[in-house]
Protein backbone atom coordinates (compact mmCIF):
# COMPACT_ATOMS: atom_id res chain seq x y z
CA UNK A 1 0.00 0.00 0.00
CA UNK A 2 2.62 2.44 0.53
CA UNK A 3 4.57 1.95 -2.84
CA UNK A 4 1.17 2.83 -4.34
CA UNK A 5 0.43 6.07 -2.31
CA UNK A 6 4.38 6.77 -3.11
CA UNK A 7 3.74 6.07 -7.04
CA UNK A 8 0.65 8.29 -6.88
CA UNK A 9 2.42 11.33 -4.90
CA UNK A 10 5.73 11.00 -7.65
CA UNK A 11 2.71 11.38 -9.93
CA UNK A 12 1.00 14.20 -8.78
CA UNK A 13 4.40 15.71 -8.24
CA UNK A 14 5.47 15.23 -12.15
CA UNK A 15 2.25 16.41 -13.11
CA UNK A 16 2.50 19.30 -11.21
CA UNK A 17 6.42 19.81 -12.81
CA UNK A 18 4.72 20.11 -16.37
CA UNK A 19 2.25 22.42 -15.63
CA UNK A 20 5.21 24.34 -14.27
CA UNK A 21 7.34 24.33 -17.23
CA UNK A 22 4.55 26.08 -19.20
CA UNK A 23 5.28 29.35 -20.73
CA UNK A 24 3.57 32.61 -20.31
CA UNK A 25 3.36 33.41 -23.85
CA UNK A 26 3.34 36.78 -25.48
CA UNK A 27 1.89 37.84 -29.40
CA UNK A 28 3.85 41.21 -30.07
CA UNK A 29 3.86 43.15 -33.18
CA UNK A 30 5.76 46.74 -33.66
CA UNK A 31 5.05 49.19 -30.84
CA UNK A 32 2.39 50.79 -32.74
CA UNK A 33 0.20 48.01 -33.11
CA UNK A 34 -3.23 47.09 -31.56
CA UNK A 35 -3.98 45.15 -28.97
CA UNK A 36 -5.62 41.57 -30.76
CA UNK A 37 -8.38 39.16 -29.86
CA UNK A 38 -7.29 35.40 -29.44
CA UNK A 39 -9.25 34.26 -32.77
CA UNK A 40 -8.13 37.07 -34.63
CA UNK A 41 -4.54 35.56 -33.53
CA UNK A 42 -6.01 32.20 -34.20
CA UNK A 43 -6.88 33.07 -37.69
CA UNK A 44 -3.52 34.82 -38.90
CA UNK A 45 -1.46 31.64 -37.87
CA UNK A 46 -4.29 29.23 -40.02
CA UNK A 47 -4.23 31.61 -42.51
CA UNK A 48 -7.76 32.66 -42.50
CA UNK A 49 -6.81 36.64 -42.30
CA UNK A 50 -4.43 37.77 -44.97
CA UNK A 51 -4.02 41.46 -42.63
CA UNK A 52 -0.95 40.38 -41.27
CA UNK A 53 2.21 38.55 -41.71
CA UNK A 54 3.15 35.90 -39.50
CA UNK A 55 6.41 34.66 -38.09
CA UNK A 56 7.21 31.77 -36.46
CA UNK A 57 9.52 29.83 -33.95
CA UNK A 58 11.50 26.59 -34.99
CA UNK A 59 9.51 23.95 -35.33
CA UNK A 60 11.68 22.21 -32.74
CA UNK A 61 10.85 25.03 -30.24
CA UNK A 62 8.58 24.19 -26.82
CA UNK A 63 7.24 27.99 -26.98
CA UNK A 64 5.91 26.96 -30.62
CA UNK A 65 3.79 23.97 -29.10
CA UNK A 66 2.29 26.36 -26.68
CA UNK A 67 1.62 29.02 -28.53
CA UNK A 68 -0.32 26.83 -31.14
CA UNK A 69 -2.44 24.82 -28.01
CA UNK A 70 -3.08 27.96 -26.78
CA UNK A 71 -3.85 30.47 -29.60
CA UNK A 72 -5.81 27.74 -32.15
CA UNK A 73 -6.77 25.02 -29.53
CA UNK A 74 -4.93 22.64 -32.08
CA UNK A 75 -1.67 20.69 -31.50
CA UNK A 76 1.19 20.96 -33.85
CA UNK A 77 0.91 18.10 -35.57
CA UNK A 78 -2.78 19.58 -36.73
CA UNK A 79 -1.72 22.65 -37.78
CA UNK A 80 0.92 21.21 -40.17
CA UNK A 81 -1.84 19.17 -42.02
CA UNK A 82 -3.97 22.81 -42.26
CA UNK A 83 -0.36 24.13 -43.55
CA UNK A 84 0.50 21.23 -46.06
CA UNK A 85 -3.69 21.63 -47.77
CA UNK A 86 -2.79 25.43 -47.82
CA UNK A 87 0.33 24.78 -50.05
CA UNK A 88 -0.66 21.89 -51.94
CA UNK A 89 -4.01 23.70 -53.36
CA UNK A 90 -1.44 26.51 -53.81
CA UNK A 91 -3.82 28.98 -51.69
CA UNK A 92 -0.75 30.40 -49.27
CA UNK A 93 2.63 29.50 -47.34
CA UNK A 94 3.39 29.23 -43.78
CA UNK A 95 4.12 31.37 -41.79
CA UNK A 96 8.28 32.41 -41.89
CA UNK A 97 10.42 30.22 -39.37
CA UNK A 98 12.98 32.56 -37.12
CA UNK A 99 15.81 31.31 -35.30
CA UNK A 100 15.07 32.13 -31.88
CA UNK A 101 13.37 35.05 -29.85
CA UNK A 102 15.63 37.33 -30.47
CA UNK A 103 14.90 37.19 -34.35
CA UNK A 104 11.27 36.85 -34.24
CA UNK A 105 11.44 40.26 -31.97
CA UNK A 106 13.50 41.98 -35.08
CA UNK A 107 11.25 40.81 -37.95
CA UNK A 108 8.11 42.09 -36.19
CA UNK A 109 10.10 45.35 -34.72
CA UNK A 110 10.80 46.25 -38.33
CA UNK A 111 7.83 45.41 -40.44
CA UNK A 112 4.51 46.81 -39.06
CA UNK A 113 2.30 44.01 -40.58
CA UNK A 114 4.33 41.09 -39.19
CA UNK A 115 3.51 39.58 -36.14
CA UNK A 116 5.35 36.97 -33.81
CA UNK A 117 5.28 35.55 -30.46
CA UNK A 118 7.92 35.01 -27.75
CA UNK A 119 7.84 34.15 -23.94
CA UNK A 120 7.34 36.71 -22.19
CA UNK A 121 10.03 36.89 -20.39
CA UNK A 122 11.70 37.99 -23.73
CA UNK A 123 9.75 40.94 -24.32
CA UNK A 124 11.45 44.23 -24.37
CA UNK A 125 10.86 48.38 -26.16
CA UNK A 126 10.96 47.02 -29.36
CA UNK A 127 8.10 45.21 -30.05
CA UNK A 128 4.63 45.39 -28.57
CA UNK A 129 2.38 42.58 -26.56
CA UNK A 130 -0.69 42.59 -28.59
CA UNK A 131 -2.31 39.39 -27.13
CA UNK A 132 -0.89 37.74 -23.70
CA UNK A 133 -1.61 33.34 -23.61
CA UNK A 134 -1.36 31.93 -20.31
Amino acid sequence: MKHLIKQAVSCVVLAGGAFAAQAQIAVVMNPSAAPLSKDQVANIYLDRSFDLKPVDLPESSPVREQFYKKATDRDLSQVKATWSRIVFTGKGQPPKEQADAAAVKKAVSADPKAIGYIEKSAVDASVKVVLSLD
